[in-house]
């Protein structure tokens, strides 16, 4: 994983720790892992409308990002450091 990926998933863990969501994130993405490179493809498939709404570009990197099962892992890890940041 490049460090610019890790930087971005530190900050997302990071913005999910602050909105008090951490628990729900990662009994999600655990619910998921598995299934990881069928949801990428399905936000790929999906980007044209979705993107309307947000970033491409961030979303078309988070979409590569999370096609690999050791990148959802190191997301739930992150997660899991930030909790103590919870309101």
């Amino acid at each position: 994983m490049k460090s610019e990926e890790k930087i971005m998933l530190k900050e997302y863990a990071s913005k999910i720790a602050e909105r008090g969501l951490s628990v729900p994130s990662i009994f999600f993405l655990e619910m998921f892992k598995y299934l990881s490179f069928l949801f990428s493809q399905s936000m790929v498939v999906f980007g044209p409308l979705l993107t309307i709404f947000i970033n491409q570009d961030k979303y078309y990197q988070f979409s590569n990002i999370i096609s690999d099962r050791n990148n959802v892992e190191f997301f739930i890890c992150q997660i899991e450091s930030n909790k103590d940041i919870e309101k």
